[in-house]
């Protein structure tokens, strides 16, 4: 019952509850990147859904437009700005991803949605993940989010597909407060944000053997 409807309840609840706390924010920070990054303010790319059903995603733009000699655009991590990096340390970049929420395209929680590119990279396990709507946080970003592997990355959402509920969703959104709060797990090392998948290797461990029973990452023995 939660699956088919009480989860649709709680996103439209929390985010039109929420409206006087996060719309005055979403304003700010708009004018803000106008000011400073210029136009477009917002970022938006088609990104693979529920069942992999291509949407419409909205961010805040974060990089700059800086392109190499023959007109490429340069790398993420030589792009990312200074108020870019700000807005991805504390999330709120995602702010306009709450219109995503409202119009059903995603949940407040639920595996991140990736690159439509991604989507005949994962193995069967993985794409899985597409069986539930993308989150605007999920188990694999408070577990560690761009810090942690692919693959581990991939069976926390694969394990969190599996054991859904109230409960677990209200656990995570409480973590990802302390989470955006402690700025933790926003980079993988040398990386802007996080390296692209390419599929994973033959012989990549089963969710099983990288997730615990009670959803954390097994820890090297």
């Amino acid at each position: 019952m939660y699956q088919r409807a009480g989860k649709r309840v709680l996103d439209l609840t929390v985010v039109i509850l929420t409206v006087p706390l996060w719309l005055p924010l979403l304003i700010i920070v708009a004018v803000w990147v106008r000011m400073r990054l210029g136009t477009p303010v917002l970022f938006t790319q088609t990104r693979p859904g529920l069942h992999g059903k291509p949407f419409r995603l909205y961010k805040f733009r974060t990089l700059s437009q800086r392109t190499d000699a023959d007109g490429n655009l340069l790398p993420d991590a030589q792009r990312i700005t200074p108020v870019g990096a700000l807005l991805r340390a504390t999330s709120l970049d995602e702010l306009p991803e709450l219109w995503n929420i409202l119009r059903g395209d995603m949940s407040l929680v639920g595996p991140r949605p990736l690159l439509l590119q991604y989507l005949p990279r994962y193995n069967t396990t993985q794409a899985q993940r597409h069986s539930v709507l993308p989150g605007l946080t999920g188990w694999a970003q408070v577990q560690g989010r761009n810090a942690i592997s692919w693959e581990q990355k991939l069976a926390l959402d694969y394990w969190y597909v599996q054991n859904q509920s109230l409960g677990l969703d209200l656990k995570i959104l409480i973590i990802t407060l302390r989470k955006v709060l402690l700025r933790e797990g926003v980079t993988a090392t040398g990386e802007a944000t996080a390296a692209e998948f390419m599929g994973s290797p033959n012989g990549t461990p089963e969710p099983e053997a990288l997730v615990a029973p009670d959803g954390r990452l097994r820890q090297p023995e």
